[in-house]
């Protein structure tokens, strides 16, 4: 372990290495409601799984140094980076924005606006850390709101499918589930190696003359710039929809969005719990669940919401991952693997490209004098 004032980053762009594939991420150690040994374990296991992964940790050194301290695995691959003060859940993102500079979570975002690193990952204040990262790294061209994204595992070929925006904004024009289908698109294509995913707005039913007079308009606006971003629109798709083989990317508003992936999570809880105790409630039952083990670790394995733990801010000059604030050690490196794969992607160049070929696409279309 050393700190930044030992290690100062080295010149030759993003990350601060001019080592072949090596990634920074920037990591604020202090949000997570498990508190800062939780992070510490998930940064561990995260340079432990991949060997191009390098941390920066923001937060107290005062408590942070003892817990890398511990983890060997940390040692040359962790930078420590000092802020006094944590942004709390209760805090609201506009006094963030206006007092938030000597937080952990600023000093995070701060180290990815300036180059430092990458890409950088929280489990702290959803809205504070949204608006921080509006604030130093400013929307991309063509970007009025930006999103978070997230995996949802599926039945499709490739297992998950992207949902967009759960929760960045409770409100969305057509002309932003417009720019989520090309954001959410780009980021399932290099995520998955899909050259043209298939896209679905979130609506109360599939036939097209259902649902609000806006979601409508973003039907048609996402229909005809189908070629500008590179995927197949498969119209109005339904909350059943979600987990289906039918779509690989869900456009819809943060209030739905958000509604929808609690409601899942919820669900997913239930069912669970009610298994595990129907499973205890007799030998003969012990007897199966024992026999049935394998299976069951199969099932576990690929829907656990820590191994896919990780909302993806779409829009933004930069890669930043919002961690689930309860996440665990294995939560928290899913996350981190998920930054470093999306830094070394190269996808922001080309989402920024789509997005502003689609808003000119957009203004080229429209009427004289209802181009205010």
């Amino acid at each position: 372990m050393i700190s930044d004032q030992d290690h100062p980053a080295h010149a030759g762009g993003p990350g601060g290495s001019p080592e072949t594939g090596q990634v920074q991420i920037s990591v604020d150690a202090m949000g997570s409601d498990l508190g800062p040994a939780a992070v510490v374990a998930g940064c561990a296991l995260s340079v432990r799984n991949n060997p191009h992964v390098h941390i920066i940790l923001h937060g107290d050194t005062a408590v942070l140094e003892p817990l890398v301290a511990r983890q060997p695995a940390l040692t040359g691959r962790c930078v420590l980076r000092h802020a006094e003060r944590t942004v709390t859940m209760e805090d609201k993102p506009s006094h963030v924005m206006r007092h938030g500079k000597g937080t952990s979570m600023w000093s995070t975002i701060e180290a990815l606006s300036l180059g430092d690193a990458q890409a950088a990952v929280s489990c702290g204040n959803t809205g504070a850390l949204m608006a921080v990262s509006m604030l130093l790294l400013r929307r991309m061209e063509g970007v009025s709101r930006p999103a978070i994204a997230c995996l949802w595992p599926s039945l499709g070929k490739h297992r998950f499918n992207t949902m967009l925006d759960v929760g960045a904004d409770v409100k969305a024009e057509p002309q932003d589930l417009l720019a989520y289908a090309i954001m959410g698109t780009t980021y399932f294509r290099n995520g998955f190696n899909e050259a043209r995913p298939r896209v679905g707005l979130l609506n109360v039913g599939t036939e097209e003359h259902k649902g609000r007079a806006e979601s409508k308009i973003a039907f048609d606006l996402i229909a005809r710039h189908q070629e500008t971003g590179r995927y197949e629109f498969v119209g109005f798709v339904e909350g059943s929809d979600i987990p289906s083989p039918r779509v690989d990317v869900i456009v819809t508003d943060g209030f739905t969005g958000n509604i929808a992936l609690k409601t899942g999570e919820g669900t997913a809880k239930l069912v669970g719990d009610v298994l595990r105790e129907s499973l205890r409630s007799s030998f003969i039952s012990m007897l199966g669940a024992l026999l049935s083990r394998r299976a069951f670790e199969l099932v576990s394995a690929r829907v656990d919401p820590r191994r896919v733990n990780g909302g993806v801010f779409l829009g933004l000059n930069g890669t930043v991952v919002k961690s689930h604030g309860s996440a665990d050690a294995t939560g928290v490196a899913a996350a981190i693997a998920l930054a470093a794969k999306l830094a070394q992607s190269g996808y922001q160049g080309r989402m920024a490209e789509r997005l502003v070929i689609a808003a000119q696409a957009a203004q080229e279309s429209e009427p004289e004098g209802e181009s205010e």
